[in-house]
Parts: C-alpha cells; structure tokens; sequence
C-alpha cells in the first residue's frame, strides 16, 4: 500500500527545500525526494552571494531587485551564520558607466527593499580610503555599496533541516520514476539507492527539479505546456588570495557584464561568473577554456596582480535554469522565477518552478504553498518570514558571542577552525559536540579541521554520504585538505556505510 502525503516536492535544491521547509510548518504531511545529494547541481554552484543584483537594475527588473533586497534583510536575520554582511568596491573606469549613472543605480539600490540594516553605498578615492591597493593606479574613484556573503550549500541543507524537523519527510539519492494522477491524487513510483522500486500518493506534486523543470513533466508524468527553459552556464575560477582586506569587487566589463572577486575560504579568491547557452546534459557542467580566459581577463583589466590559467586553484560551473522569456542576450534573461499551476479538469494539481535567485527562495516557498493552499484545506498561514533557520538563533551577541564561548568551550579546536564550525553550524555546534569535552572526544582527524566527530554528524543528520558531499558542499574543507587526507576520509566512509544517512534529530 502507497504511502499518503500532501505534499510531494520533487528536487533537492534551494527551491525544493524551501518548499518542503515551508509546507511542513504549515501542517502539511511532506515528502522531498531528491535523485542525487541536496544542493548537487545548480545550488551549490552559485556566486555565493545574497544580494538584490545591482546589474538587474539596467534591465529595469525594479521588482526583482526589491524583492531580493527585502529578502536579504529577513535572511540575514534567518541564519546570521550562513548569511554575512560583505563590502562591494566598484571602480569607475571613464570609458564604461559615467559615474552619474552608477550613483542613481546605487541611491535605487540602497532604498528598493525598504529599511535596510546595512551602511546606504558611498563615494571613494580608492587609494587613499584604502580599497585601491589590489586596483590598478590608473583607475582613482569608485564607489562602495553593502551586500551579502552566502553559504549556498548549507543554506539548501538548513531549509531540508527545519523542513525535517517538522516532520518531512527528505529523501535524497531516490528517483522519481513515473507519476500519474485522476480526481484525488497523484500515485508516483519512485527508486531508492538499493534499486528497488516503491510507490507513494500524493494531494499536490510540486516540481522543483531545476535544470530539469521543463523536461519532467513531460517524461515522467506525461503532461505538456507547463514552460520552457534556458539553461545558461556559470562558471567560477579560485585562485590563491590576490589582495587583502574582507572587501569584494564587483569588476565592469566591456561587454557591460561585470564580474565579482570575492574573499574565499580566508586563503583564496572567488572570481565569477559567466554566462554562456548550455545545450548539454545539467549534470555534466563544466569550465572550458574560453570562460577561464575571460575571467582572467576581466581581473587583470582592473587588478595589479595579473593571473593566467594557470593561477586556478579549482573551478565549478552550474547552469542556471532561467525561465525562458525569448531574450536575445543570455545576460539579459530575466533572473525572477515563474510559477505554473496545471489542474486541468479538476485534476489533481502539480505546481512547477522555473527559474528564482537563491535569494528569493523563501519568498518562492511561500507564494508556491500560497497558491497551492485551495487544494489543501487544512494548511496553516505563512511562517517563515520571522522564522530563524536551524542555528540560527544566535541571541543579541549574535556570531561574535557564539565564536566567543566556543573559544572557552573548545579552545583545542584552534582560532581557523572555531570560526569554520560556528559560520558552518551556527548554535548547532553544541549538538554536534554534545559529547565531546576534549581534543580526544573528537575522534579520528582527517585534516583541516575536519574530525570524526563532524563527520558523523554529517551523515547522521545532514543526509552526507560521500566525500564530495562532505568536503565541497557540507564544507568547502577540500580547498585545505592534502590528497592523502581525503583519502583517509574516504576509507572511513566506506566502513560506515551502516549510517542511517536519512536520519534527522
């Protein structure tokens, strides 16, 4: 007998999460199924950043970037451990924006979203109020505006977190196979890791699969017309540090993009992205040697120091499912999400998602399970605009008092790795470390910090399975981890293969 849910979202990044996040807090009995890991594909390959988008303002999208900007305001709120304040520098060059044109841009910006807790944008001379010291001597004025800095990754799997700890049910590494639907439900057939073939029944079906919105309906469910795709690939290059200081750069570009260089895991910089037509699988993206060339370009057009090729530390491309609006110019594609209800005849409904910033993803949940909330009429209001993510209920000394106790609790952990474990786990740190009282508590060290004792909580409780799951994702550790010490990673995992990685607590 299939397993009765109202809810079944089908995708495991920001968005899905978001929805199944949304929809348990409502009261709605939920299941979130997901064909590889959470944040696998376009949500962990981001910018990393929480922002209302200063370059949308040029293509008059007013009510995205207002949108986005109220949104960072209550995220920052939400999760003041994954989402962190982060000065932008943008040097003017004379031959690009006139600088008129970047102060009306940035007064919009500094008032779209409402009340802001951040400093309004201000003038610059970039060497003397010391933001120039990585720019070129030719470039001389500038501005500096406020934004914020995000953990993409661990922000899907804190959504998946809440949406478990009300009662959600996540399962991640299943594949939805087929589902069909009459006048009371959808039946859908979906395969777990061990290949074997189980079914589950459902009031609503939400669509969240990303990179694969357009297609799923139609392969899976037989229905047509939902919506159509661009998929545009970004593509991201680190590099060793290349100035100091805890600003970014937001770099202009003769093709009017501009591309931002970021501070990264405390030894790197961040340079992306691109934007480029992907006509190939949404699993299989990767950099090629054009983008990293005219990412190179684009920073040795502004910066002293000048990288090549050969600089790249590491590099990751996602594509970016955007809702296709017969735009010329991938750069110029809308970034808003569109939203496609199909309950034709009475039919039971199915709602899919096209497009969204991670920015927006609450917002998305909330006007998705808005719209859905007819068809289920027991559903409770809307929750989580004032509603902290998993630790992030820091209290007024917020991520400075948290760093502080664990400096007198954990002192053995070391200054790199205490600041790693509190922006990474918030107040969830002494859940994970419940049990631990000393360096020997922490069990075996795999390197960089990373310890037993994180590592099975990775696969207790956030649904980790393999060494990319923990080291890219869960973590960015794979930056700062030796060959061997992945290794050994790599072997422990595979004698704890009896963890119940679905678990949540």
């Amino acid at each position: 007998m299939a397993i009765e849910y109202d809810v079944l979202v089908v995708g495991g990044g920001i968005n899905g999460a978001a929805i199944a996040r949304d929809a348990a807090g409502r009261g709605a009995r939920v299941m979130l199924v997901e064909q590889d890991d959470l944040a696998a594909h376009t949500s962990s390959a981001s910018t990393k950043l929480i922002h209302g988008g200063l370059r949308y303002l040029e293509q008059y999208e007013f009510r995205l970037v207002a949108k986005a900007l109220a949104e960072r305001e209550r995220l920052m709120r939400a999760a003041p451990h994954l989402i962190r304040p982060l000065e932008f520098v943008l040097p003017h060059d004379r031959g690009m924006r006139p600088m008129w044109m970047m102060r009306i841009g940035l007064f919009l910006y500094d008032r779209l979203g409402g009340r802001s807790s951040l400093p309004h944008s201000r003038a610059i001379r970039l060497a003397g109020d010391g933001y120039g010291s990585a720019i070129q001597s030719r470039f001389g004025r500038g501005y500096v505006y406020a934004d914020c800095w995000g953990d993409d990754s661990r922000l899907v799997v804190a959504n998946a977190q809440d949406a478990a700890e009300h009662g959600a049910t996540i399962l991640t590494h299943t594949k939805c196979l087929a589902a069909q639907r009459d006048q009371h439900g959808w039946r859908v057939s979906l395969q777990g890791t061990d290949g074997t073939p189980f079914s589950v029944t459902a009031h609503v079906l939400v669509n969240a699969t990303g990179s694969w919105a357009a297609d799923f309906l139609p392969e899976r469910a037989g229905i047509t017309g939902a919506g159509t795709l661009r998929l545009i690939k970004g593509s991201h290059i680190v590099t060793r540090k290349l100035y100091e200081g805890d600003h970014a750069y937001i770099l202009q570009n003769p093709d009017n993009r501009i591309v931002f260089a970021i501070p990264y895991e405390n030894d790197f910089t961040l340079i992306g992205t691109t934007d480029v037509e992907w006509q190939g699988a949404p699993d299989v993206v990767t950099i090629d040697a054009a983008e990293t060339d005219y990412l190179c370009n684009s920073v040795n057009r502004w910066f002293a120091t000048q990288i090549t090729p050969q600089d790249v530390m590491w590099s990751f491309a996602g594509v970016r499912p955007l809702y296709d609006d017969a735009t010329t110019n991938a750069s110029e594609i809308s970034r808003d999400y569109v939203l496609s209800l199909d309950h034709a005849g009475g039919a039971a409904p199915v709602m899919s998602v096209f497009g969204g910033k991670i920015t927006t993803h609450r917002a998305l949940a909330e006007e998705v399970m808005d719209k859905l909330a007819r068809h289920l009429p027991n559903l409770r209001s809307a929750w989580t605009a004032t509603a902290p993510l998993p630790g992030g209920d820091l209290g007024a000394r917020g991520l400075d008092g948290l760093i502080a106790d664990l400096r007198e609790k954990f002192g053995f952990l070391g200054e790199t790795t205490i600041r790693r474990l509190a922006e990474s786990y918030g107040s969830r740190i002494f859940k994970l470390f419940a049990d631990v009282k000393t360096a020997e508590d922490l069990g075996q060290h795999f390197g960089a910090g990373l310890t037993q004792a994180e590592v099975d909580y990775l696969l207790a409780h956030e649904w980790a399975r393999s060494v990319d799951d923990i080291v890219w994702r869960r973590s960015k550790l794979g930056l700062h981890m030796r060959k061997e010490e992945v290794a050994a990673l790599k072997a422990y995992l595979a004698d704890h293969a009896r963890v119940d990685v679905n678990a949540v607590g």
